[in-house]
């Protein structure tokens, strides 16, 4: 089979790539595959069946500061940051061609480890990541400092250099895409990175890893170290060798990594914690049977796990009822099953303890007083892997958990409104703020609630889909600093002043 077919989506392609055995995987630092230091190893469990497939380096602090050490000689010696802005931006293009032409094996081989519907991972994994490395390959040498205004006696030059050794740390549901989002403009402003996978989903960070080498990245400019975060997330966190800190995931790790910035080097410390996000649907939206597609795909696709997934639908009273029938009727168009097969729309839950959080949520919101209108139990148990019901919950109150806490699963809460001032204040009723949608015709009413809604990215009449053009942040405890766009660059430099005398 030539490459180019062995890269396209079909089937038989995807079944001959699931049926490939993986060899235990070591950590990749100064460009060499290496065993965790004390030869512990961690089981790979795939939630399409719930077995073992191989295995990573169970890492310790040991290999973590190993690791760092090798970054920093990198960085200090110049041997990535002081090459020509042309230079690095070739090797980056380069990665980027060497993803593009892998993108099914590492789509498979992220599927196997993550569970997300390969329809959706050939698009959002293999195909964003190449995506993004070649947005800041390009973006590398039209990135220009600044002359000040000053007297004729003085020349005043902002000068923007990097920020030194990145340490980034990504989640499990979209590894390579938000690997990328943090990897590409790092590499791409001459930084050295660490990288600290899922435990759940490393196995295509790690192949970007040998790809990135093989693109012509120097050894040491980017290592990867798999383990747990309580381990070597930690010791990253307090290094005093690591200059910035950038994470996606959980509020509570967000929280302990400013804390080990603060007990180590005040390293900088970006986040993105994920939300609960309201998606405010009026009555004269455009079109309501599209508007109750897009919403039932806000929420369902990767089993509910995206950060910005739409798990707060409020939607006008007048048209409640029809609205929420038919987003049950579209939600019933979904097919939950097997991953790798392209006729399942919904895959797996990531992981068996994700899945008793979802289950649980569902429990705890009948209990509140909320209607189970669909879904709310497991599939495909007999398989061994991790399936959930896509679920619909009506009558969610706002005081209830399900409107308050991000379950992270197909989970979605409903909830009527009368007035766009309640709207309003049911969308920003939590305490995170990362996305949110609104549906209406009203010129002048989308242009009010994106400027009231509390959140880093507000979609009208649509929901998903922004590109790298635009950033990614939220507000709130939804975290700081931004993904995406060219504004995510200023998180891995820094601004130097000469002020010259004449």
């Amino acid at each position: 089979m030539s490459q180019s077919q062995s890269q396209s989506l079909e089937q038989a392609n995807i079944d001959q790539l699931r049926q490939q055995s993986v060899s235990q995987q070591g950590h990749l630092i100064d460009g060499v595959r290496r065993s965790a230091s004390d030869e512990s190893v961690m089981d790979v469990i795939s939630p399409i069946d719930g077995c073992v497939f191989t295995h990573l380096a169970n890492g310790t602090a040991a290999d973590m500061e190993h690791a760092i050490e090798s970054a920093r000689a990198a960085f200090d010696d110049r041997r990535w940051a002081g090459q020509p802005p042309a230079a690095r931006k070739k090797v980056l293009y380069r990665l980027a061609d060497l993803i593009e032409s892998e993108a099914l094996s590492l789509s498979v081989l992220g599927v196997r480890d993550n569970g997300t519907e390969i329809s959706m991972a050939f698009k959002a994994e293999a195909g964003s990541a190449a995506g993004t490395f070649r947005y800041y390959a390009e973006a590398i040498d039209k990135c220009y400092g600044q002359i000040a205004p000053t007297a004729d006696s003085v020349l005043g030059m902002v000068h923007h250099e990097p920020v030194g050794v990145v340490g980034a740390i990504v989640p499990w549901n979209f590894p390579l895409m938000i690997g990328a989002w943090k990897l590409a403009p790092a590499l791409a402003t001459g930084n050295s990175v660490v990288l600290k996978p899922p435990e759940t989903a490393s196995l295509a960070l790690l192949r970007l890893g040998e790809l990135a080498l093989e693109a012509g990245l120097p050894p040491g400019v980017l290592n990867i170290v798999t383990g747990e975060g309580a381990v070597v997330g930690a010791a990253m966190g307090l290094s005093p060798l690591v200059d910035a800190l950038v994470f996606t995931g959980s509020g509570n790790t967000g929280r302990r990594l400013l804390q080990y910035s603060a007990q180590s080097n005040l390293k900088r410390v970006y986040l993105e914690l994920g939300g609960k996000s309201p998606n405010v649907v009026f009555a004269d939206a455009p079109d309501l049977e599209n508007a109750a597609k897009v919403s039932a795909a806000a929420i369902f696709r990767n089993s509910g796990q995206v950060c910005i997934a739409g798990s707060r639908l409020l939607v006008e009273a007048s048209i409640y009822d029809d609205f929420v029938d038919a987003l049950c009727k579209a939600t019933q168009g979904y097919r939950v099953g097997d991953p790798l097969d392209l006729s399942t729309t919904v895959g797996a839950v990531n992981n068996h303890q994700q899945l008793e959080v979802n289950l649980n949520s569902v429990r705890v919101a009948q209990d509140e007083g909320a209607d189970l209108r669909l879904g709310g139990n497991q599939l495909l148990e007999q398989s061994g892997g991790y399936y959930m019901e896509p679920t619909v919950l009506t009558n969610v109150s706002p005081q209830h958990s399900l409107s308050k806490n991000e379950v992270f699963g197909p989970v979605l809460a409903v909830t009527k409104f009368n007035t766009e001032d309640e709207a309003v204040q049911l969308a920003n009723g939590t305490e995170l703020g990362l996305a949110a949608g609104v549906w209406t015709r009203d010129l002048s009413r989308a242009h009010r609630m994106v400027r009231r809604i509390h959140a880093g990215v507000v979609h009208v009449n649509t929901y998903g889909g922004a590109d790298n053009t635009v950033p990614l942040g939220g507000v709130g405890q939804s975290g700081n600093g931004h993904d995406k766009s060219l504004h995510a660059l200023g998180k891995y430099t820094n601004l130097k002043t000469a002020w010259v005398q004449l």
